[in-house]
């Protein structure tokens, strides 16, 4: 019986993978949730570290992004892949990386329909709903270093 994995995470720069990343999102922000192709293209990808899930044939298949601010988002999966894992191993990937690189917290702005995934993690959604890019969000945000009781 063949044990290897459905999919791989791995970190990817935008230079490297940019082809890869901007399809997925495309797919699903573009495509999908008719997000305007001048909002998805922000212009700050290049400054990001990026995570992409890859099948063992190297068909990108989810990806999301960890700014210098230690934000994350444009976490996207492709549909026939939601509900697999995929969406778990990208968000676990990124903590690390914000982990590594010394973030006491990490925040995202989260579509309402994906608040109960992201608290699966321990991210508590904070403010009101708004509206961007046409679609209800909440921020959340994750400590990631306890405060220190003194």
């Amino acid at each position: 019986m063949d044990r290897s994995p459905q999919f791989k995470i791995k970190r990817v720069g935008w230079n490297e993978a940019g082809d890869l990343l901007r399809a997925v999102r495309k797919t699903v922000f573009v495509d999908e949730q008719s997000v305007p192709a001048e909002l998805e293209w922000d212009g700050r990808d290049e400054r990001c570290i990026h995570v992409l899930a890859e099948t063992p044939a190297g068909d990108a298949i989810g990806t999301g992004r960890l700014l210098p601010d230690g934000h994350i988002g444009r976490m996207a999966v492709l549909r026939h892949w939601r509900g697999k894992g995929v969406g778990s191993a990208l968000l676990e990937e990124l903590v690390a990386v914000a982990r590594e690189q010394g973030f006491d917290r990490v925040e995202l702005s989260a579509q309402t329909h994906a608040i109960d995934f992201y608290a699966r993690f321990d991210f508590e959604a904070v403010g009101d709903e708004y509206m961007d890019a046409g679609i209800p969000h909440r921020a959340m945000r994750l400590a990631l270093v306890k405060p220190k009781r003194g």
